[in-house]
């Protein structure tokens, strides 16, 4: 890949990695911008969504109440593990019923996109290039990300649904009344011309704390994938620097296979635990729509 003018080609390489295979065919200039649609990680998303019902379903047929085998015991210890944080977290039991099984699909959902990042950075553009496929189809993966959580569209989508639910169950237990009063009256309680006087400050100081939760949660998320990403991509160059058997090349060939193979492990534990994380977020926050200030 030839760098432009002006630009190094490690530096190039990794600008390159970072555009999305979008409907504007470059990388968006500002942070929002809904006339964007990121094809990429749209198609990963709902891949691995798909893949998430399917191991669900997959798992439900095949249980029986007999001596489980290794993938029904398996999908059991999930369910427990999530099943025992949802029932320490989340107060009502109607809500659990529902909550329960969300914060189990948006774990394993999240491990599977998470996952992703695992793959070669390299490997989907050189299959494209090899089979001839890009160019059968224009050539749209020239640009191509395969981890749809380092997409901040992504993770904020997500945060974003957890936002709405915060509002319909805080709407649904304390009554749509309560819930609009509790935002003008909490955290700073009064009486009088007093609670008059507080309400802007109440309600700005509401509107903040949903902010900053729905913020941090996708935040949280895409930042430590996006690191992870790059890092992946800056051992990859180690690779690319290969110029033929001498020994340069040996050493950051070497170099290339010992930190990949090193940071791939430790990533599998950021996979998982940000998985973890982004769930546990889940049900504390639906959890806390239950609680009064």
């Amino acid at each position: 890949m030839s760098a432009p003018g002006g630009v190094s080609p490690q530096a190039y390489y990794i600008q390159h990695h970072l555009v999305h295979n979008n409907n504007i065919g470059q990388k968006q200039s500002i942070i929002a911008d809904f006339s964007v649609i990121n094809y990429d990680s749209l198609f990963w998303a709902v891949l691995m969504g798909f893949i998430t019902v399917f191991f669900m379903w997959r798992a439900a047929r095949v249980a029986t109440s007999g001596v489980p085998g290794r993938f029904q015991c398996f999908v059991e210890m999930l369910v427990d593990m999530v099943d025992q944080q949802a029932r320490s977290i989340v107060p009502s039991e109607v809500t659990r019923r529902f909550v329960a099984p969300l914060a189990l699909t948006v774990f394993v959902w999240i491990v599977l996109m998470n996952a992703l990042d695992l793959v070669p950075v390299d490997l989907l553009p050189w299959i494209f290039k090899t089979t001839g496929l890009g160019a059968a189809v224009g050539d749209p993966f020239y640009y191509h990300r395969i981890l749809p959580t380092a997409d901040l569209n992504i993770p904020m989508g997500m945060s974003l649904g957890v936002l709405l639910l915060m509002f319909y169950y805080g709407i649904k237990i304390k009554s749509p009344t309560g819930f609009i009063s509790e935002l003008f009256t909490a955290p700073f309680h009064a009486h009088g011309f007093a609670a008059v006087l507080l309400a802007p400050a109440n309600f700005l100081l509401n509107l903040v704390e949903y902010a900053a939760k729905s913020v941090s949660l996708g935040m949280r998320l895409f930042g430590n994938m996006f690191a992870g990403e790059l890092i992946f991509m800056l051992v990859a160059l180690l690779g690319g620097a290969w110029t033929g058997f001498n020994a340069t090349s040996m050493a950051l060939g070497f170099g290339h296979i010992l930190a990949g193979s090193i940071w791939a492990i430790f990533h599998i534990m950021i996979v998982l635990l940000q998985a973890f994380i982004f769930m546990m977020l889940t049900l504390v926050y639906i959890g806390q729509a239950h609680e009064g200030h």
